[in-house]
């Protein structure tokens, strides 16, 4: 009862092709083609769109000065 022998398998087969068509079963494989063709085709042109960003430059035991932070000259100024 679990499996199906072969005459049952030829007889769904035979019903389906019936019903729909071998012209319409080989367009319908022909657009699922076409549809995993373009979606390689897309993933592989946004793999080519990504531009590399450049690591930013970085002296190691120096420290890189504050933009916000107020300079020695500028507190003498303000006095």
């Amino acid at each position: 009862m679990g499996s199906f022998s072969l005459m049952h398998w030829v007889i769904v087969l035979l019903v389906v092709m019936l019903l729909f068509g071998g012209g319409r079963i080989s367009g319908l494989m022909g657009d699922v083609a076409k549809g995993i063709k373009s979606f390689k085709k897309g993933m592989a042109d946004d793999e080519d769109d990504v531009v590399p960003t450049k690591p930013a430059t970085r002296i190691e035991g120096h420290r890189v000065p504050e933009q916000d932070a107020p300079t020695a000259t500028e507190e003498k100024t303000k006095a």
